[in-house]
């Protein structure tokens, strides 16, 4: 049973160390997830003439600002929560970290209003632009206003547009380029196109020739030839409309939209970090185990050579006595530097010598001998 389980350990020694190694060649390769990011729109107003009652009291002061009709635009977003998962772990990220770059666009009268109608923010790093929870811009005007936002998203890993022809062949429109090399190689796979005679060629067929231009490819241009037919992806599209003049419906709901984001699967990666390095008092434990295994192994082993040597007296006691002292003899002797002599226990010159035979100890012999004789027949 001892050998089963140093057997069955030795496979799941085996099992953990090939799980490690493809944990690590997973962790190398950063895993990445969908999640998805719930953008907020909202406005406030001041000033306006239906204000009148709280604001409009004070006369307006150009100089100051005061009493002037304005309103501002609030975006934020934050990412919604995995239903498996709960909530996420770890400090939120802020919602300008999610953003490569944001364009706000106001639609409004040139003539009235002929400046500050774009609004841009390329994002930095830096502690001059720190992350932002989100973003407010303020204006002034009482007319209605339609607002466009334009947003590029920073994914992980970056995603790219896929052209019509590239497109067509996979079935997807964006995709990283990695994502969309191992898509090529999927539909090769399945369509059967590798050359048989040498393998690292690729046969083109009616849809892939308009890709490459040619009937053979290299496989190991395949990443050239999809980067070929890569473009920045589209951009997200937000249009939002307001009239200030109007009052505001209590409690006012911010539009919102929900977009899809890929991004670096931390929780995965933490796990995954967890199962590689290992906890040190798990370690102290493992190792205190395996000190007790040592030690009750060691006792077994002792126990079972004490029970063999009492099995074999009681099986046949004169036999075992007999056994042994020849056993002693031959320990005697190779202390003693005598070799075997055809079986006696006795160095040569001492057996040559009668007065040998005569010393008290061969009384003492023969009397435990007869004695064994003795038992052994009365126990047959």
């Amino acid at each position: 049973m001892y050998q089963s389980l140093l057997e069955m350990e030795r496979k799941l020694d085996w099992t953990i160390t090939r799980k490690r190694m493809e944990i690590q060649d997973t962790l190398s390769r950063n895993p990445a997830t969908t999640r998805t990011l719930r953008i907020f729109v909202s406005h406030t107003v001041s000033g306006q003439s239906w204000q009148a009652g709280t604001e409009g009291d004070n006369l307006t002061n150009p100089e100051t600002g005061e009493s002037i009709p304005a309103w501002q635009v609030k975006i934020e977003g934050r990412l919604l929560e995995l239903p498996q998962r709960g909530k996420d772990k770890g400090p939120q990220r802020k919602f300008s970290t999610f953003i490569k770059r944001m364009m706000v666009e106001f639609d409004r009268d040139t003539n009235v209003y002929p400046e500050n109608n774009i609004v841009e923010w390329p994002r930095a790093t830096g502690h001059h632009n720190p992350p932002l929870d989100g973003f407010t811009i303020r204006r002034t005007g009482d007319v209605p206003t339609n607002i466009r936002v334009v947003m590029y998203l920073d994914h992980y890993p970056e995603q790219y547009r896929l052209s019509p022809d590239l497109s067509s062949v996979l079935g997807i429109r964006e995709e990283s380029h990695l994502g969309a090399v191992q898509a090529l190689w999927s539909y090769i796979k399945i369509q059967g196109l590798q050359d048989k005679a040498d393998r690292r060629l690729v046969r083109s067929d009616e849809k892939l020739r308009a890709i490459f231009g040619a009937e053979t490819v290299p496989f190991q241009k395949l990443p050239e030839y999809v980067k070929r037919h890569l473009a920045p992806p589209e951009p997200i599209l937000l249009h939002y409309s307001f009239d200030p003049s109007i009052p505001l419906p209590e409690p006012e709901r911010p539009t919102a939209w929900d977009v899809e984001l890929k991004m670096e699967d931390a929780a995965l990666k933490s796990r995954m970090g967890v199962m590689l390095h290992a906890n040190k008092e798990t370690s102290a434990t493992l190792a205190k185990m395996d000190e007790e295994i040592a030690l009750l192994a060691q006792s077994l082993h002792n126990s079972h050579l004490k029970r063999t040597f009492l099995q074999s007296f009681a099986n046949d006691p004169a036999k075992f006595i007999q056994t042994w002292l020849e056993s002693q003899s031959r320990d005697l002797e190779s202390v003693l530097g005598a070799g075997a002599s055809e079986g006696l226990t006795l160095r040569q010159e001492e057996l040559r010598r009668s007065e040998f035979f005569r010393l008290p100890w061969v009384e003492e012999a023969v009397a435990v001998q007869e004695g064994l004789r003795l038992a052994s027949k009365g126990m047959q």
